[in-house]
């Protein structure tokens, strides 16, 4: 086998709210994920990354970072949540219910077809 069958291509993908950055490398099928990341230099570009608690993955499929990748695969790396999700929608619940905009019985929006009274 060549040298040349033996790299594949990938990319590297890190979002901020205002900017996407992908970095597009060609590198040894056997390289880890942590290692594409490093060879990358988003973690020079971005210096907030801690890849002991930033979350990495694959196609928007969380791998570990001794992973390895198939040619084109994109690594994503994952900014931590500013809120929980579970948390948000639960006060958004409780502040339907209190204005009057819930059904109250169910909790979620009111339904057209419900017969009421």
């Amino acid at each position: 086998m060549s040298i040349e069958s033996e790299m594949i291509h990938v990319e590297v993908v890190y979002a901020l709210p205002q900017e996407q950055r992908v970095f597009t490398l060609v590198v040894n099928e056997k390289t880890t994920v942590e290692e594409i990341i490093e060879q990358s230099g988003v973690l020079k570009l971005y210096p907030e990354i801690d890849l002991a608690k930033n979350k990495v993955g694959v196609f928007s499929r969380n791998v570990k970072l001794d992973a390895t990748v198939r040619d084109r695969d994109r690594i994503e790396i994952y900014r931590p949540l500013l809120a929980d999700p579970k948390e948000i929608r639960r006060k958004r619940a409780e502040q339907a219910k209190a204005s009057g905009a819930a059904d109250p019985v169910t909790g979620g929006k009111p339904s057209p077809l419900r017969k009421t009274g």
